[in-house]
């Protein structure tokens, strides 16, 4: 039988396969973001900006790419498998759906989740003369609103809102490179995402003063469509490796402070035994040996 993968003839492409096969430790997930056949300039700018902020774990396609993902898949799946991105976001422009946004993301490079947004009001980067945070930022997320808590939609609109933006994950965090932060407010059936640079400012204390500063873009979305996975589908996509669970252990418990008891087992000691320091008050006389002895040892007899 011949089988219909091949093997990579060179190691640049063994090592390109290898960065895609699964992992424990998952990569970054990159998003593209794909322009519609008939994309306004006002999505295009949007997905300019977005690109701005996702930045280096993004790829933005330019061309137009006639495609409706509510209807076929194929084509998003495609660039998916090609561009190894596990997020998109797509835009488009028509009569019906104006200034329309697609977010989604996949699962084996299939969709899982896509929810559509319209945008009512937009104010880009460039149009906010403030200083901007470095290329590649982590940002903080703030979500506000208590439909991110009590509707399904808007609960699965937070997640995946936070699996687009977190960016890498981090082991340390210093206090200087929180700058940026990224807040969604859900209210009266919309949508408000406004972005901030965080500034330090003297206090007069060690803790510093903290001032937002309005950075962009800023969007007023509504929701539209969604196209949401099954339960039993979305269960499986949060599985995680058995690796990666923490191994148990045993003989440590915790108290309501928060302390940490580890529990010995040792074999019962004889402490006559124990070795203790050589002092003329602690030896023994001989007639506590005679009685350790059960009885006294007859004495040695005089040599003539």
């Amino acid at each position: 039988l011949i089988s219909c993968y091949r093997k990579p003839k060179t190691k640049r492409a063994k090592r390109f396969l290898e960065k895609r096969e699964p992992k424990l430790n998952e990569n970054t997930k990159n998003a593209m973001l794909i322009k519609g056949g008939n994309a306004n300039l006002t999505v295009t700018e949007v997905l300019k900006d977005i690109y701005a902020v996702k930045k280096p774990f993004a790829v933005l396609y330019k061309r137009k790419n006639i495609t409706r993902p509510f209807e076929d898949q194929t084509s998003l799946e495609f660039f998916s498998k090609k561009s190894d991105c596990s997020l998109f976001l797509f835009g488009s422009h028509n009569k019906k759906r104006p200034n329309n946004l697609i977010i989604g993301r996949m699962f084996d490079y299939h969709v899982l989740d896509m929810i559509e947004l319209g945008v009512e009001k937009f104010v880009a980067l460039k149009d906010i003369k403030n200083s901007k945070c470095p290329e590649g930022t982590k940002p903080m997320l703030i979500f506000a609103g208590d439909m991110f808590d009590v509707n399904e939609e808007y609960r699965r609109l937070k997640s995946l809102l936070i699996d687009f933006f977190r960016g890498p994950t981090v082991p340390n965090i210093r206090l200087a490179g929180l700058e940026y932060v990224l807040h969604f407010t859900a209210v009266d059936g919309k949508i408000y995402m406004r972005s901030y640079k965080v500034l330090l400012k003297k206090s007069g204390c060690k803790i510093p003063r903290i001032e937002l500063e309005e950075m962009g873009p800023s969007l007023d979305l509504v929701m539209r469509r969604t196209h949401l996975a099954s339960d039993d589908l979305y269960k499986l996509s949060l599985k995680q490796p058995k690796g990666l669970k923490p191994k148990k252990k045993k003989n440590i418990s915790h108290d309501a402070l928060g302390t940490t008891y580890g529990r010995i087992h040792m074999q019962k000691q004889d402490l006559s035994k124990l070795q203790t320091r050589k002092m003329k008050g602690l030896k023994k006389r001989p007639a506590e040996k005679s009685a350790q002895d059960g009885g006294a040892t007859p004495k040695k007899s005089k040599s003539a």
